[in-house]
């Protein structure tokens, strides 16, 4: 399913104000748990468990933390910019200042790959990626997450 279509103005956050990785984590999972009617436990668990096997942090200030769940009965994607930049143990050790969160329900692996190559492609593209920073609210993000597609 290609990521445009997965983008809900809900999920799309500006200019956050989150100072840890931990807390990027435990937000992705308040708010997916309210949006798949899942424990919010169980959520981080499993974007903490993911990110134990590697960072998430892809480079050029992009994480991409995601999860298969269980208990999702679809998938939510949740995009947001930070405030300020964040230490995410990237790659190229830059800070993150954009999240694109992805998690799926067991069944739609095949999709979840693919999503996760249209968000990598994403992150190849400096102009786009400054287009997205630029943004002050979060609809103005979601319009641009949206034009840009």
């Amino acid at each position: 399913m290609p990521l445009k279509s997965l983008i809900k103005a809900d999920l799309v956050l500006a200019k956050q104000e989150i100072i840890s990785k931990k807390r990027v984590l435990e937000n992705l999972a308040e708010i997916v748990s309210n949006r798949l009617h899942c424990n919010r436990e169980e959520v981080y668990d499993a974007l903490l468990g993911r990110e134990k096997l590697g960072s998430t942090g892809i480079g050029n200030g992009i994480a991409i933390p995601h999860c298969r769940l269980e208990s999702a009965n679809h998938t939510a994607v949740v995009i947001m910019s930070l405030e300020s930049a964040i230490d995410f143990d990237s790659v190229d050790r830059q800070a993150v200042d954009l999240v694109f969160a992805l998690i799926v329900p067991p069944q739609e692996c095949d999709q979840h790959l693919a999503t996760l190559a249209e968000i990598a492609e994403l992150a190849q593209s400096p102009d786009t990626l400054n287009n997205f920073r630029e943004a002050q609210t979060s609809e103005a993000l979601f319009e641009k997450l949206t034009a840009t597609q």
